[in-house]
């Protein structure tokens, strides 16, 4: 599904926990790599700026250097501003496909191809469109490469628990070769209490999980990815157009089903708001201010994408006449886009966990 191949560069990995899990032990292998292939003691990640916060996370838990790099105006990662980034320092460059935010595929052969010629690593983040890329390109849609068919990505992270309908909790981390795999592992040699060793970051892991998920793939099968893609991109495919005619409206980049869109003349957390008052479960995007929506099967259901845009052409007229209502999300994702210091948004997100763990 995954450019798979066997023989010297066979794909191996590991199930884990979640996407996040399986992008904070790419970066954790990747760092251990260099350090004892290439000596780097200071490693850093070169990605664009709309690659995931896990990211973030991943170089803060393993003291790895982020450097995130401007995305192009079609909100694809700057091949040229990229390839100025990679120092001798750089342990792995990351494409995502699509991005979070907004749902485009970065240029991962030009991407990995830069990575391959410095001699590092090449992430691409697939957690979002693993289980729905390889079957839109089956169905004729236009997809760049992305996976292991490009000679430089030597991993790829996948969720299942998203496009392939597996329980929550479950994502694949794969490498290009079992030995950037064992840079993964964890190992005790020395303890009073044996050996240790585990492939993850959790020490016990939930079998019944991983079970669960195998019976999802086998149970959809090629056929049933394949239908569950074509009825999606369908959907999306009405939603774009519907988004597309109301004029106060654009979309961001080109993407598949994973729509962002914006506006330049309303407050479109407003819209959003309004949105979530007829039920739609819309994501806030920052920088620029932007919501988009994720499709699924759900949406795909009769009816639903025309709905949908029923209600935005209602939305984005009750914010015409309503500029300056209160409450939402919008007043609070308009403060913190004029807070130049970030520390204080960090503070702001600080007290609402500890508001959720108070109640």
């Amino acid at each position: 599904m995954l450019g798979g191949s066997t023989g010297e560069d066979e794909i191996c990995g590991t199930v884990t926990s979640g996407g996040t899990e399986s992008i904070l032990l790419a970066m954790k292998t990747y760092r251990d790599w260099a350090r004892e292939k290439s000596g780097i003691m200071a490693p850093e990640m070169v990605l664009p700026s709309s690659a995931h916060a896990a990211f973030d996370k991943a170089a803060q838990y393993f003291g790895i250097k982020i450097v995130r790099v401007p995305v192009g105006t079609d909100f694809r990662a700057d091949v040229a501003a990229m390839k100025e980034a990679i120092t001798d320092n750089t342990v792995v460059v990351v494409g995502s496909a699509p991005s979070f935010p907004h749902g485009v595929i970065d240029p991962i052969e030009e991407l990995s191809e830069l990575a391959r010629e410095r001699g590092t690593g090449f992430h691409t983040d697939a957690c979002l469109g693993g289980f729905l890329l390889p079957w839109a390109e089956r169905l004729g849609y236009k997809v760049p490469p992305f996976d292991f068919r490009l000679p430089g990505v030597t991993s790829v992270s996948v969720d299942t628990h998203k496009y392939g309908y597996a329980p929550k909790g479950t994502s694949v981390i794969l490498y290009r070769g079992w030995e950037l795999r064992r840079f993964q592992y964890f190992k005790v040699t020395d303890w009073s209490g044996g050996l240790y060793v585990s492939p993850t970051i959790a020490g016990s892991r939930p079998g019944g999980l991983i079970a669960a998920c195998w019976a999802a793939m086998v149970s959809m099968g090629e056929s049933g990815y394949l239908e569950a893609a074509r009825r999606i991109l369908q959907a999306a495919d009405e939603i774009k157009a519907g988004i597309s005619s109301i004029a106060e409206l654009h979309i961001l980049g080109e993407p598949l089903w994973n729509i962002a869109f914006s506006s330049d003349t309303l407050d479109i957390y407003r819209v959003m708001d309004f949105m979530s008052g007829r039920g739609w479960s819309l994501n806030p995007l920052q920088r620029p201010p932007a919501v988009h929506i994720c499709v699924t099967l759900r949406h795909a259901q009769a009816g639903v994408a025309e709905r949908f845009i029923q209600d935005l052409r209602a939305a984005v007229e009750h914010v015409k006449k309503n500029p300056q209502q209160e409450g939402g999300m919008a007043p609070i994702y308009g403060m913190a886009a004029t807070i130049p210091d970030r520390k204080v948004v960090a503070e702001l997100l600080d007290g609402y966990l500890d508001t959720l763990y108070s109640v």
